[in-house]
């Protein structure tokens, strides 16, 4: 059974630091992209970085980027997510995700999510 489970959520001030953690477990060979997403209270899930597995190529949001770093530890089947000067929107749920397949419009298809881990940040 595959799963993801996330940690390092918390509170934390404007302007600081948090690292999250997402460590996979279960059939995870196939995977080509694990990546993260966030749902902020009354808003839609949206999208925040992705990391290929094999070649290790990197895609921010617009709003994130230039803030936040992703990246992987293969041999611990673990990917980081470091979130530098957060801002009060910054606020959410995040989620990790996992894809091994693609749809027809070259997207990856996140068929594995985690439950989430509470990010809050105060002004």
């Amino acid at each position: 059974q595959v799963q993801l489970v996330e940690s390092g959520g918390g509170l934390m001030q404007a302007g600081g630091s948090l690292r999250l953690s997402c460590v996979a477990s279960g059939r995870t060979e196939n995977w080509n992209i694990m990546g993260w997403f966030r749902q902020a209270p009354g808003k839609e899930r949206e999208f925040v970085a992705r990391i290929s597995l094999p070649e290790g190529i990197k895609l921010y949001s617009s709003s994130v980027k230039g803030r936040f770093t992703i990246s992987r530890e293969n041999a611990k089947n673990t990917v980081y997510l470091q979130m530098n000067s957060l801002k009060y929107e910054d606020t959410a749920t995040y989620y990790c995700v996992a894809a091994y397949r693609w749809d027809s419009g070259g997207r990856p298809l996140y068929e594995y999510w985690g439950q989430g881990t509470q990010v809050t940040v105060s002004s």
